[in-house]
């Protein structure tokens, strides 16, 4: 009995140090320089918003921020590495849908699992994606898309950045709910997604907004639709896919702060507060608004209750369309 008074005793001392030492951790921290970890190559949605935060972050923490490009297995790679970290606040991942949402319940064998092996911190921007075609496509409307699918059943092409990203998944539940077969041609990414898109070598595709709008001003592309479930400043004449007839149609590529599990809750906040206090700033919210970006304040609370509901919408997006790892 006397040795377990003396247990429960030491356990009552050590919970009041270990809340004190958490709490020195966020008065003291950063103390050497952070690294920003993107899953992606430089140039892309991830790469610009985490050299945007990772740029205004030094002031106010007094340390240098290393944007570090870990691409690869759409994002896959870079989530792991973060993910088994040392838990102390100067490895962040910044994430995306692919890896965060989607990867964990897509792969057969995934090697993390966001919900515990990684701490929402802070989003950063939840940007559309721009539904285009070749400007030389007879192709002007979502309605006209389906028609053109049904004259050619399982011909109509569709590019993607990557198997099992939100462009892809829109496109295999735009061919779901048209009843029609439409083929997918993956890419490693974006850009030769475009230049084949430009090309005609594929029939249409969801690209990210900041990549088409140059084209599409260009008169070689044609923007089509947007697919979150609202218009978006950047193009306030683009109607979404819903408006072209597709119910509940929402789509986006998000992108957020994530430290590894058991990152002292101080940290989290310091890095929460700070990204709020930059995404806040008229002139990057200006930039995220124009790249067909929504910026919200959010507390690490409610990002964690947004990336929920992520998981439990691909769960059932993946379900739906049957899609594969290929």
């Amino acid at each position: 009995m006397l040795s377990r008074r003396m247990a429960l005793g030491a356990i009552g001392l050590l919970l009041p140090s270990a809340r004190a030492q958490a709490q020195n951790q966020g008065a003291s921290y950063p103390s050497r320089p952070l690294q920003f970890v993107v899953g992606y190559a430089a140039g892309g949605t991830g790469d610009v918003f985490a050299r945007i935060v990772a740029e205004r972050l030094r002031a106010p923490l007094g340390q240098n921020v290393v944007v570090e490009n870990r691409s690869g297995a759409t994002g896959t790679i870079a989530a792991q590495f973060v993910a088994r970290s040392a838990p102390d606040g100067y490895t962040i991942l910044l994430g995306q849908t692919p890896e965060v949402a989607i990867a964990p319940r897509f792969l057969a064998n995934p090697t993390y699992d966001p919900v515990t092996d990684l701490v929402p911190v802070a989003l950063v921007a939840n940007a559309t994606l721009g539904l285009v075609v070749n400007a030389a496509s007879p192709i002007r409307s979502v309605a006209e898309l389906f028609a053109e699918a049904r004259k050619r059943p399982g011909r109509l092409s569709f590019a993607s950045s990557g198997t099992g990203t939100p462009g892809h998944f829109g496109a295999e539940t735009l061919a779901l709910r048209g009843g029609v077969p439409m083929v997918h041609v993956p890419y490693r990414g974006a850009a030769p997604a475009l230049t084949d898109l430009l090309g005609g070598h594929v029939d249409f595709f969801f690209s990210g907004l900041p990549a088409a709008i140059p084209h599409v001003r260009e008169g070689r592309l044609r923007l089509l639709a947007v697919s979150t479930a609202k218009r978006v400043p950047a193009v306030p004449e683009t109607p979404t896919v819903q408006e072209g007839g597709v119910p509940d149609f929402d789509f986006s590529l998000w992108t957020g702060l994530f430290a590894p599990a058991g990152t002292p809750e101080p940290v989290v906040r310091r890095l929460n507060e700070e990204t709020n206090r930059i995404i806040a700033e008229p002139v990057v919210r200006d930039r995220i608004v124009q790249e067909g970006g929504d910026v919200l304040a959010n507390t690490p609370e409610e990002f964690r209750a947004f990336i929920a509901r992520e998981l439990t919408k691909y769960t059932g997006v993946i379900a739906a369309t049957g899609v594969k790892p290929e």
